[in-house]
């Protein structure tokens, strides 16, 4: 076929090829531009009379190496991307066969820049639409969603748990069903479409429980109902926190009525989060013994936040104008001990300051002194503290004369004392003298409703110190709740410190999680797929638990402690589960 035979062929079809959207090129076999469409001249901003004719090279020189190789190797080339300065096309281009002779080259191609700003949109709302079920399923309210004729599209989390309702026997049904079958006596989702406007009423809902739902209507542009939005309440809940409120103001500073009424309290629990019944009640006791200057003691593991609610108690106490020094036992050396706690005078021994130094006990005075890890501290300085708790005086290292002091003692431990004193590492008159009100603080693997809480508050807290937008996934925070913490909450910080840093996208995903949180689930996973009984499915978590906490201690003691266990029955569950004890760390 000759080039005119071509272009003659092709002028026969013009109006077909016009009439396609794409654009269309076509060149014969010296290169010639045989046929330029007018979708051809829309995309390239170029009028056909410009370019027909004309050989490829010159009007599109960027296109001719690419037409030139089709033509030369007989091989198309499909899907290619190209960039122009005013949009975005992909190109086919195919060699034209003639009698087993190519005679020329077609390039097809294709506008994609409004599909691309699709893409770009449908990528944005899919990080919206995440977004927003994080919020829904991390909140603590019970959320029932349906569109504008009552038929059920979402249900949350809380929903589940405050109701008992499973969202698999919701979904998809409608409201007015679900009253016929009985599952609820009343709707506030039908009151709201009849009237228009937000209702508030108590509901029963199956198993004879009894909520307070609120329905919100969500407006169309027409002004029609599109959605609406039920928040659900347990009233269960409710009457229980209104009679703890009831029983506690009878206390000067109870915590809840202090936390919204009283200021200088909310500022003393600044960044402390209390979800946990179990936390709220050491909240409770320590708001009660806050204002007198009885001796508290604070029991429980490290990094259950011992410091930071004996500094609240200070916030509390009448003492909040005075200092609140914090004196770490198991962080100075025993040779300085009794100097950094008491202080000397001029000249007391070799390397002395000569106008002498007031210690830890004298510049706590008017406030609070807290001793942590109070079980490191040694015998003989035990006497001493001792004498500052009943006699209120001290002698300065090198001084005979007693000095007068007025603070109030909180000491904390996560080591049994009571064990010490049997092991007479412990003095028992002291013992007694500090543990008048003792406090223990539950490790946060008891306390799991607090996890969730705390991993938000840390992450807005990250974000803020490192001027980032990181954000969870829920199923994130699923894996953060269902971990053990040995660590408890320092290391729930640790986590969430270490992953807003390493994570390479805004939102964190599992991938982004420690090996050890990500292990623990498909550990856990495959021992309940593969567990021939209940008793089975126990004794293998019990075994995967146990084995943690060895990992984190320093010896068979404090793993029983911190599993709350004798230390015997934590070895004849290690001999029956082939655990190996703990090799001491201080060998």
């Amino acid at each position: 076929m000759e080039k005119n035979d071509l272009r003659r062929g092709l002028d026969a079809c013009s109006f077909v090829l016009d009439s396609f959207h794409n654009g269309i090129l076509i060149i014969d076999k010296q290169g010639h531009v045989v046929c330029f469409n007018t979708g051809a001249a829309r995309i390239f901003g170029e009028p056909r009379d410009a370019v027909l004719g004309r050989h490829l090279s010159e009007v599109r020189p960027e296109t001719w190496p690419h037409l030139k190789e089709v033509m030369e190797t007989g091989h198309p080339q499909i899907g290619k991307k190209i960039s122009l300065p005013r949009t975005t096309i992909i190109v086919n281009r195919t060699p034209i066969f003639f009698g087993g002779e190519i005679v020329g080259v077609i390039s097809v191609f294709q506008d994609i820049s409004e599909y691309e700003a699709i893409l770009s949109k449908l990528s944005g709302y899919q990080n919206l639409h995440q977004e927003l079920e994080a919020i829904i399923e991390s909140s603590g309210d019970g959320l029932y969603v349906t569109d504008g004729k009552a038929n059920t599209i979402r249900v949350n989390s809380a929903y589940e748990r405050i109701t008992g309702l499973s969202r698999e026997n919701l979904l998809g049904k409608n409201m007015k069903e679900l009253l016929r079958d009985g599952i609820f006596d009343y709707s506030a989702t039908l009151e709201v479409i009849k009237k228009k406007s937000q209702v508030t009423l108590m509901q029963q809902v199956k198993g004879n429980k009894q909520v307070m739902v609120t329905g919100t209507p969500i407006f169309d542009g027409n002004h029609k109902i599109a959605l609406v939005v039920t928040s659900v309440r347990d009233i269960t809940e409710l009457n229980e926190l209104r009679a703890q409120l009831e029983e506690t103001r009878k206390f000067k500073f109870d915590y809840m009525s202090s936390f919204l009424d009283e200021s200088r309290l909310a500022g003393s629990l600044r960044g402390m989060v209390v979800k946990s019944r179990s936390f709220l009640q050491v909240m409770e006791k320590a708001a009660k013994v806050a204002d007198t200057d009885i001796s508290v003691i604070l029991c429980g593991e490290s990094g259950t936040g011992k410091s930071m609610l004996a500094r609240a108690i200070h916030e509390m106490s009448g003492r909040k104008d005075g200092p609140f020094v914090k004196i770490n036992c198991g962080a100075i050396p025993d040779s300085l001990m009794e100097s950094e706690l008491f202080g000397y005078e001029k000249g007391a021994f070799t390397g002395a300051r000569i106008e002498g130094k007031i210690g830890y006990v004298e510049a706590g005075n008017s406030g609070t002194l807290f001793f942590d890890e109070i079980g490191e501290l040694k015998m003989d300085l035990q006497a001493k503290l001792l004498e500052v708790i009943e006699e209120k005086t001290f002698n300065r290292v090198g001084s005979a004369r007693p000095t007068s002091i007025d603070v109030r003692i909180i000491a904390a431990t996560h080591r049994d004392l009571k064990d010490m004193m049997r092991r007479n590492l412990f003095r028992e008159d002291l013992y007694y003298r500090l543990n008048v009100i003792p406090i223990d603080i539950p490790p946060l693997r008891q306390r799991p409703e607090d996890i969730a809480a705390l991993a938000l508050d840390f992450l807005i807290r990250f974000n803020e110190k490192n001027h980032t937008r990181k954000r969870l996934t829920p199923e994130v925070l699923d894996r953060l709740t269902s971990y053990l913490y040995p660590g408890n909450v320092r290391e729930l910080i640790n986590i969430l410190e270490r992953i807003t840093i390493l994570s390479e996208d805004d939102q964190i995903t599992l991938t982004d999680l420690p090996v050890e949180l990500r292990e623990q689930q498909a550990g856990m996973s495959a021992d309940f797929e593969n567990a021939h009984s209940l008793k089975d499915a126990v004794e293998r978590f019990e075994a995967k638990m146990i084995n943690q906490v060895l990992r984190f201690c320093d010896s068979d003691a404090a793993a029983a402690r911190k599993l709350g266990i004798h230390t015997s029955t934590l070895w004849r569950k290690m001999n029956r589960y082939g655990l190996k004890p703990i090799i001491s760390k201080m060998q």
